[in-house]
């Protein structure tokens, strides 16, 4: 029993993401709501958005390995970036992390206006199936 990530032909082929994930009868789903670079307070770790990026998937990966998942169990990443920042940098910080080999997660990003948190620059969320 496995995840099966596809990247149908017909569509752009990417090592950064695939297009369709099938997680199989029996998989337990976790949900990881928005991660923000903030530390344990709440406080922003950085003004800049490759400390906050960086400390947001710290963030996702607590919260997972609370819930019994890992960064390698999430099927799909949520990544919303401040247009004001800079989306090489957000990346830079966080994509070797995310990264798979052969089968690389789904990614769904988008430039946003403005985050919840006062300051913020980056919130990840996720998907993530465990299997049994």
């Amino acid at each position: 029993m496995a995840i099966t990530f596809l990247q149908p032909a017909g569509l752009v082929r990417s090592p950064a993401f695939s297009h369709v994930a099938v997680v199989p009868a029996g998989a337990t789903t976790v949900y990881l709501g928005g991660q923000n670079g903030v530390d344990e307070t709440g406080a922003l770790v950085a003004p800049d958005v490759g400390a906050q990026a960086s400390r947001a998937l710290d963030n996702a990966e607590v919260a997972l390995t609370a819930a019994g998942a890992s960064l390698d169990d999430v099927v799909q990443w949520f990544v919303a970036i401040d247009d004001t920042a800079d989306l090489g940098a957000a990346y830079g910080a966080i994509g070797p992390r995310l990264a798979r080999e052969g089968a690389p997660p789904l990614v769904t990003a988008s430039r946003v206006s403005g985050l919840g948190v006062p300051g913020a620059l980056i919130e990840i969320s996720a998907i993530a199936a465990v299997l049994a």
